[in-house]
């Protein structure tokens, strides 16, 4: 069986199974029999899915939606075989990432440069192609009726450029893909919650992050739904963070300076030293040593990220 949460108005979180337990999260959304899927994990997420459709008496004949946040393969890398597998589906995606999912062959060759082919491949298998067809643009505030159950779609660059956020009117809800950042919950203290940001390549971009994180907070959900992982509350609290976070990822960006060898390793230096000043700070309930193994990926993707940003930064000034 998976791994999956159930929380209130019909809203559940799966287990994607990739890389690690409570690492990737699909959100399912059911109302009155109809059901939508919020991001989709990888490949060999699906047979996941589909097992937590059987348990809550679904058929794939039941599935209206398949929702993405945005385009990067650990949130829509299976979105192709899923929707192999649900006859009714459409799949959603900002208007940014369509010509993407219908070709893949550029999102795939991104992703080798980041991960070199061979882990690209066993990460996340063979890249389906989705039908143009099935496919529904969802630009700023478009709207879907999900049974009755209203979704709102919000631009919210900052991590990506082709990333949306949805803003479920029934809990008053917000699916926010990698925009409000990252929450695992071996960090969580005496039920209080933390968040990082995610600077992952290649779109951030620390202004527009600030954009969206005000955008999300303004509408004032009681919770959201982070992909990384799953649902958290205190939202005035947690945004105050990622303002403060996304100032300092920015610093050590530009404190990386202009591109040469030693860069990497410093900005992955960085990195580390701004996770383990917040693990102090919050009292993380992990030895350092169990914090940077948490955290091992993403300080990874996090420095590629921010010297991409710069970079970007440079040739602007230039």
């Amino acid at each position: 069986m998976p791994d999956v949460i159930d929380y209130e108005h019909g809203i559940s979180a799966i287990d994607s199974g990739y890389l690690r337990t409570r690492l990737d999260a699909i959100h399912l959304i059911i109302e009155n029999g109809r059901a939508a899927i919020v991001d989709c994990g990888v490949n060999s997420s699906v047979p996941q899915v589909m097992a937590a459709l059987r348990a809550k008496g679904l058929r794939a004949e039941d599935v209206d939606y398949v929702i993405l946040t945005h385009i990067h393969l650990d949130h829509a890398g299976g979105a192709g075989l899923l929707l192999s597998q649900l006859p009714a589906a459409r799949l959603t995606v900002h208007p940014r990432g369509a010509r993407h999912l219908v070709d893949p062959r550029q999102l795939i060759e991104g992703t080798v440069a980041v991960y070199g082919e061979a882990h690209m491949r066993e990460l996340y298998g063979e890249i389906m192609p989705v039908p143009r067809e099935r496919i529904v643009e969802t630009p700023h505030e478009a709207t879907l009726e999900l049974n009755g159950r209203t979704l709102v779609f919000y631009d919210t660059p900052g991590h990506a450029r082709h990333h949306v956020c949805i803003h479920d009117t029934k809990s008053g809800h917000v699916f926010t893909g990698d925009t409000f950042g990252l929450s695992y919950r071996e960090l969580d203290r005496d039920g209080r919650q933390f968040v990082l940001p995610t600077s992952s390549p290649v779109h951030f971009d620390p202004v527009a992050a600030h954009r969206s994180v005000d955008l999300i907070a303004g509408l004032r959900p009681s919770a959201v739904y982070v992909t990384h992982y799953s649902q958290i509350g205190d939202i005035a609290r947690l945004a105050d963070d990622m303002h403060r976070l996304l100032d300092a990822y920015a610093e050590l960006g530009r404190a990386g300076g202009a591109a040469e060898p030693s860069r990497h390793a410093r900005l992955k230096a960085g990195m580390t030293r701004l996770v383990l000043d917040e693990a102090r700070r919050h009292r993380w309930p992990l030895s350092s040593e169990a914090v940077l193994e948490v955290f091992a990926g993403d300080i990874e993707l996090n420095a590629q990220g921010l010297a991409i940003w710069f970079d970007g930064l440079a040739g602007v000034r230039q």
